[in-house]
């Protein structure tokens, strides 16, 4: 459509960035605007405090707009934390026409037997994402319509959420003044800005080191095979290097971004910070490998943490294009040398592409998130904006609606 204007918003649990997309009518996106704001009022990715969370997402939308010169009535919000759980399922169907031609009815059956779980009265799915399908024992398929067969089959990665921590989410961006298109978990839409589809159909692990959490996705054969999360972030980082130095968690925060390292290689006796003090104290001089011994092995606990993810998952040893990291944790200096040696495989930075316009402005980790909102909203999205009624219930019917469409045309 031209002149489409589309919103990712990324809520993290230490800054909210909102990036705003005009698309072309040759289906080009261009950056027009970018906006971010700090994040108080999440914990581990999951809301705590709903009036922080709207304050910092009008914020960092308000920022947005006044760049791109408009206004934005509805956004695409990321969701993450240590209360998304991930499954692989299967489901299958008898062909349903007499002359056994696979139909999009069957396609849809069958995705619906697969993802027909006992769940908890807590959870919900908010994706059901095929991987392959199968057609009477002959399996690699990713699009059986128009096929004949007897018997349809179709492996599928369900992902879930607690119903609360999707609700709150929703709250605070409607609270704000805005409506919400659709949710969509953060990795996913990660992926869409830094990786390549070389990368996913050889097998290729995504790492998103976040603020609150690590959220890791695995590839191969071009569909997301796996995820899970961490629960450590930058911010555990951030408050050792506070305890360690005896300074502000703010200060502290402005040392890791300025200062931080994960290697001695290249310090002297003559690489020094200056820490602020507190509660009046002058501020002092250190020596910068002080901040290493602090950093380095929290960042050691975090990728090995990440490893045994990925180990478990007995789909390390396909990552043959090795494993990309994004996010602002992956700024730090020395994290993707730490992490090629401890993962076993080879490592490099993500950073958003597959856009124009404000290109330069968005060329950091810390914008891969929101980036790839913008790049799921034409791929994926057909519905309209999420519902609510009475005092914000929402209404999840609206939700699974939208995920609808999502495996409807994930192919």
């Amino acid at each position: 459509m031209e002149g489409r204007i589309i919103t990712g918003l990324d809520i993290g649990t230490t800054k909210i960035c909102a990036v705003i997309v005009k698309e072309d009518p040759d289906g080009t996106l261009n950056v027009v605007g970018i906006g971010s704001s700090p994040s108080h009022g999440l914990r581990k990715g999951v809301v705590v405090n709903i009036d922080k969370t709207v304050n910092a997402v009008r914020s960092a939308l308000e920022e947005a707009e006044t760049m791109a010169g408009i206004e934005a009535e509805s956004v695409f919000v990321g969701i993450a934390g240590d209360h998304i759980r991930s499954i692989n399922s299967k489901g299958m169907v008898g062909v349903s026409r007499d002359d056994h031609e696979i139909t999009p009815e069957d396609v849809e059956r069958a995705i619906n037997a697969a993802k027909a779980l006992a769940l908890p009265i807590d959870r919900e799915i908010i994706h059901v994402i095929p991987q392959e399908f199968i057609v009477d024992d002959q399996d690699g398929i990713h699009d059986p319509v128009g096929m004949s067969g007897v018997r349809l089959e179709v492996e599928v990665h369900i992902v879930t959420a607690a119903v609360t921590s999707a609700q709150n989410i929703v709250r605070s961006v409607q609270r704000a003044g805005y409506e919400v298109e659709e949710i969509v978990l953060e990795p996913l839409a990660s992926s869409l800005a830094v990786l390549d589809e070389d990368e996913q159909n050889l097998g290729v692990a995504l790492v998103d080191l976040g603020g609150g959490t690590c959220d890791i996705a695995m590839f191969f054969d071009g569909h997301i095979q796996h995820t899970s999360v961490v629960a450590l972030g930058g911010q555990h980082v951030t408050n050792d290097i506070a305890i360690g130095l005896r300074t502000p968690p703010e200060q502290a925060e402005a040392i890791k971004v300025k200062n931080s390292t994960v290697s001695r290689d290249n310090l002297t006796a003559q690489d020094t910070i200056m820490v602020p003090g507190v509660g009046g104290r002058p501020p002092r001089t250190i020596s910068k490998s002080v901040l290493v011994d602090i950093v380095a092995p929290r960042m050691e606990e975090m990728v090995t943490l990440i490893y045994q993810k990925m180990k478990k998952s007995e789909l390390l040893e396909l990552m043959a294009a090795g494993a990309v990291i994004t996010g602002g944790g992956a700024l730090l200096e020395g994290t993707a040398a730490m992490a090629e040696e401890i993962w076993g495989v080879p490592v490099r930075l993500g950073v958003p592409k597959h856009l124009g316009g404000l290109t330069d402005t968005v060329q950091s980790p810390i914008y891969s998130t929101a980036v790839g909102l913008c790049l799921y909203a034409p791929r994926y999205h057909e519905d309209g904006p999420l519902t609510s009624e009475g005092e914000g219930d929402v209404v999840w019917d609206d939700v699974l609606g939208s995920f609808k469409q999502f495996f409807k045309r994930f192919f």
